[in-house]
């Protein structure tokens, strides 16, 4: 097994921190390497540690989410932050994507699909809450993604269908691999050919396209 991957738990909130700190612990590829109780905190720790990934509360004393975020990702863009919180409405799922996050999901999130996000955000993929999604579908309507796609949809295959269909779902690569029956580098590969194909430049404008026009409703 490789080096395991570097977290920062950045949350006021002592009863999360001890779940997470319970969690993380019990896996093996991951190594808690900072735990911050307010936004700034969590910028000072970062320049300390050097985590691979942080997960960040937006509500916290001093500097919220994010700043801290904004801060971060402007020191050191190759950390990747998932935002972990429990508000899922526009006001606090756009600014935290524009802010630079790789992630949003909400506290109840389960502990496997929490830990699928971390590693999606350490390979450099943006996994979001279904409901963060709707939220940034809402907010871009008619600005931001064509309200029509620049190809119709027959033109990707139904493998490609497929696995946009299960972006739309918020999953991971790993998770679509599993769920239809393929390997991980292909699901890759069709990634990268449907956002070809649609002119897009990553999967969170894939599932907003996608879910604006209903291709899977």
């Amino acid at each position: 097994m490789g080096m395991a991957i570097k977290v920062l738990l950045a949350d006021d909130h002592l009863v999360v921190l001890q779940g997470l700190r319970f969690f993380l612990g019990t896996q093996k590829e991951f190594r808690i390497v900072g735990e911050a109780s307010n936004g700034r905190e969590a910028v000072q720790l970062c320049e300390q540690e050097k985590p691979d990934v942080i997960l960040m509360d937006l509500m916290m004393p001093d500097m919220d989410g994010i700043e801290a975020t904004k801060v971060i990702k402007q020191r050191n863009p190759n950390v990747k932050i998932i935002i972990l919180t429990s508000f899922s409405d526009q006001d606090h799922v756009v600014p935290a994507i524009r802010a630079g996050a790789e992630g949003y999901q909400l506290k109840d999130i389960r502990p496997e699909a929490l830990a699928n996000t971390i590693r999606a955000a350490y390979r450099g993929e943006k996994l979001l809450h279904p409901e963060a999604t709707q939220q940034l579908l809402s907010h871009v309507s008619g600005d931001g993604v064509e309200t029509t796609a620049p190809l119709c949809p027959s033109e990707l295959t139904p493998r490609e269908k497929e696995v946009l269909e299960q972006i739309t779902l918020g999953k991971s690569n790993k998770e679509i691999a599993h769920d239809l029956y393929i390997t991980e580098k292909t699901v890759k590969t069709h990634v990268s050919n449907l956002l070809s194909k649609l002119d897009l430049h990553d999967r969170t404008q894939a599932a907003i396209l996608a879910m604006k026009n209903k291709w899977f409703d």
